[in-house]
């Protein structure tokens, strides 16, 4: 199955677009990656399946043979068209024309409310499968892990660097806010690599497929993954200076000498920079400066 960059060309020339730059669109013309893609996804009939940026509807079309119901959001006007078209009969499928994310960073409550509907008479899992535009997957990622609502497994194609941050190790240059985040509320695995020519338009970076199982026997109380949030975000904005410097600055004085004096664990080290914290630090912070 699939479509190969012919195909594609030939839908959008029949629908008289072509791939815009604005949108991050770049398609998937590698069917054995594709399936490689919904293959670790593990898809079962009562699965909902959430999809962003169907394009033409390749992997749309893959998933449908295997899941109970798939949500696309297609931002699109010309794609929208062609992938109505192409699925609008299907009962299985739902088409919402709109941008994923609400003011760029939180996702849309139409769509989680449509995932939510079609979850109660499937029973089955809210997933995430989808070759991701590259100019929302950030912070769409991360609002699905900090959400209320479970979507779990995340499986998506990424650039290669957006996937070494959320795998970064304590130590290194990359490692940072996504990577802490990430690695606090799921299980990363890498799927692929995914060469440049695997897609059309060919960018000018690699990518790659991971697979992020939300914990759920572990998971933070919201409260915890928002004060997280708010640390992480603010330590490393300066994350040249040590985390006393930092802490100091963000929390009272009250808190922060309580802190001084019992520090969340005998690893703790306020001399040590944000990017020698370790997850499990952070989160042990989290929790110590979140209010019962």
């Amino acid at each position: 199955m699939g479509q190969t960059k012919r195909d594609i060309q030939a839908l959008l020339a029949g629908a008289g677009i072509r791939p815009l730059k604005r949108y991050g669109q770049h398609f998937l013309i590698d069917g054995n990656l594709m399936r490689k893609l919904v293959s670790a996804a593990e898809i079962q009939a009562g699965d909902v399946v959430l999809e962003v940026g169907p394009g033409t509807g390749p992997l749309t079309e893959e998933l449908l043979q295997s899941a109970g119901h798939v949500v696309a959001v297609e931002i699109d006007k010309g794609l929208h068209a062609i992938c109505r078209d192409r699925f609008g009969t299907c009962d299985r499928f739902t088409l919402i024309h709109r941008d994923i994310l609400k003011r760029k960073s939180a996702v849309a409550a139409e769509v989680l409310d449509t995932l939510r509907e079609k979850q109660k008479g499937l029973n089955g899992r809210i997933m995430l499968v989808a070759n991701l535009p590259y100019q929302v997957a950030t912070p769409l990622l991360i609002d699905l892990l900090l959400g209320d609502t479970l979507i779990s497994p995340l499986c998506f194609t990424v650039q290669a660097e957006v996937a070494d941050r959320l795998l970064a190790e304590p130590g290194t240059k990359i490692y940072g806010p996504i990577s802490i985040l990430t690695q606090a509320m799921a299980d990363v695995k890498k799927i692929a690599r995914v060469p440049p020519e695997a897609f059309w338009p060919v960018p000018k970076v690699d990518s790659a497929m991971l697979r992020l199982d939300v914990q759920q026997h572990d998971a933070l109380p919201t409260p915890v993954r928002q004060r997280l949030a708010e640390l992480v975000h603010g330590c490393f904005n300066h994350r040249r200076k040590t985390m006393r410097s930092n802490l100091r600055t963000l929390l009272d004085v009250a808190t922060f000498q309580e802190l001084e004096t019992n520090p969340p664990s005998s690893e703790w080290n306020l001399s040590d920079r944000p990017e020698q914290i370790t997850v499990p630090q952070w989160i042990a912070l989290a929790r110590k400066l979140t209010t019962p």
